[in-house]
């Protein structure tokens, strides 16, 4: 017999959220594991003693959560998407009849709390992932990515010469209306400083982006996909963006140029925990960054009461500073050097004690001084021959070239580091740990930018941008803490195995084939 649904509200109902929520449920099992309940001391500093009620700060912190967990990142369709789901309503602790707070809510909170909050949140999480003996601790690899500005490229402004910025800015205020619409996207409001909006480049650097905009100019048509003939190239040196002046342009091959923010991530090699994440600049190279990781990073481990050891990262990260700093920190780096490093003139030889070198035909190039390269800002060790040694050389000409009259070279400061390193990278654990760092961290940047809501920042300014990143590694790492089945060592040979993996110069080819072996 065929039936018919007829459906009739009712005027009184029974309705438990606990009862309709499974017991297997994502959102029922995070509740039962996630303890917030610490962030009510953590952020009293931060409200009044009087006035209306803020939103409950554990509440705003798994609201959050959610939104990088469902990869959301606008915070009024976060609103509206809890508002859908009986799990999560059950996970804030709100029940049907209660009105979920106003999107705007969402934004002022996250602004109300320093990044220290956000830091601290991340921290705890970390805890509970090492805690469950999810994180090994003694090899962390370290990248990059750009994450796109809440900003448009359309807005950027042009910056100028200090002494005429008032002048500038007389001439934007009194652009009339219909002049904005016909031209390109104004901001709103320009929340950059004086400084900001002042040219800090030199002679030498203008000229430069000078001829890029000229170059520029003539390939329009020859780049993929190029549909606007009248573009400039746009540098951050020349242009920045009134509306988030913390977004910095930046450009991958083969991709647009945009405004990003530059996140760097540390991941833990044992089960791909995120052991560290920060926004900085993206106008800078990676290794002047790495430094400062290493520094916000080691403490935390080893109060967690783990030894870091290798630290694991791609040529971006290369430098001598970074490779005496880690040896100081007894720190082993397995970063590759970049591709202009030699170590020295092809064919010489060089006397590490009489610090010199000898060229093919015997003649000796002195140590003579040691400076700052201007475009690197690296410590460089210069050698220079005189005019005599040089004046009836045979291979003058293809040693000299056609101007110079003596041989003059530099050489880094730290070529001591530089060998130390490269023999580690080039020995078997080095390329044990290269395709480690490649299998480890690069997903993890694939999984937030493209499944966990990181594809964006929907904030203005650094300190914001920073609090984002937090809050989707926090929301990784529960996922994968959720995950995680603990595997228990049925004998001694797990502990001994492990302790191969520590043990200094043991990590190589044959004792990784033979950890198998004492497993099985």
């Amino acid at each position: 017999m065929q039936g018919k649904k007829t459906y009739q509200e009712k005027l009184f109902t029974q309705f438990l959220l606990s009862e309709r929520v499974p017991e297997h449920n994502f959102y029922r099992q995070l509740k039962s594991v996630l303890d917030l309940n610490y962030l009510y001391k953590l952020t009293k500093p931060f409200y009044g003693e009087s006035g209306q009620k803020s939103i409950d700060p554990v509440v705003f912190f798994k609201l959050c959560l959610v939104g990088y967990l469902e990869n959301i990142i606008s915070d009024r369709k976060l609103i509206q998407h809890c508002s859908m789901r009986l799990d999560i309503l059950f996970f804030i602790d709100y029940d049907l009849e209660d009105e979920l707070p106003w999107h705007s809510t969402i934004s002022r909170t996250r602004q109300l709390f320093p990044e220290e909050v956000f830091e601290e949140v991340f921290t705890n999480v970390l805890k509970m992932c090492i805690n469950k003996g999810m994180v090994s601790g003694h090899t962390q690899a370290i990248d990059s990515a750009p994450v796109k500005a809440n900003a448009s490229m359309d807005s950027l402004e042009l910056k100028v010469p200090e002494e005429d910025l008032e002048t500038h800015l007389l001439k934007i205020r009194n652009i009339s209306a219909s002049d904005k619409e016909t031209s390109k996207r104004k901001a709103k409001e320009n929340k950059a400083t004086q400084e900001q909006q002042t040219i800090s480049a030199n002679k030498q650097e203008l000229a430069a982006i000078k001829s890029r905009n000229k170059k520029w100019s003539k390939d329009q048509d020859q780049r993929p996909g190029a549909g606007n003939k009248g573009s400039k190239y746009t540098s951050n040196k020349t242009h920045y963006s009134p509306t988030d002046p913390d977004a910095r342009i930046s450009v991958k091959p083969g991709k647009a140029r945009k405004l990003n923010y530059m996140s760097q991530l540390s991941v833990d090699t044992g089960h791909h925990v995120i052991t560290d994440i920060w926004a900085y600049h993206a106008d800078k190279k990676d290794n002047q960054y790495l430094q400062d990781i290493v520094e916000r990073l080691k403490p935390r481990l080893n109060n967690a009461g783990l030894l870091w050891r290798n630290c694991v990262a791609d040529t971006g990260y290369s430098s001598g500073e970074n490779y005496a700093f880690l040896e100081q920190i007894k720190l082993q780096s397995f970063i590759p050097p970049h591709g202009m490093y030699k170590g020295g003139p092809e064919g010489f030889v060089y006397d590490k004690e009489k610090d010199n070198y000898t060229c093919i035909k015997g003649e000796i190039i002195p140590f003579k001084r040691v400076f700052r390269d201007s475009r690197t800002q690296t410590l460089k060790k210069e050698y220079r021959g005189s005019t005599h040694q040089c004046r009836n050389c045979a291979i003058k000409t293809q040693c000299l070239g056609k101007s110079a009259k003596e041989k003059k070279f530099a050489i880094t400061y730290f070529k001591e580091e530089y060998q130390r390193n490269i023999a580690r990278v080039n020995s078997p654990q080095g390329k044990y740990l290269k395709g480690k760092r490649q299998s480890t961290v690069e997903p993890v940047f694939g999984t937030l930018t493209q499944f966990m809501g990181l594809r964006k920042v929907n904030t203005i300014g650094i300190k914001q941008a920073n609090k984002v990143m937090h809050l989707a590694a926090m929301a990784y790492n529960l996922k994968k803490y959720l995950k995680f089945t603990q595997k228990l060592a049925k004998s001694e040979a797990k502990a001994l195995a492990n302790f191969f993996l520590e043990i200094k110069g043991l990590l190589n080819a044959k004792s990784l084939d033979i950890i198998p072996l004492i497993l099985n």
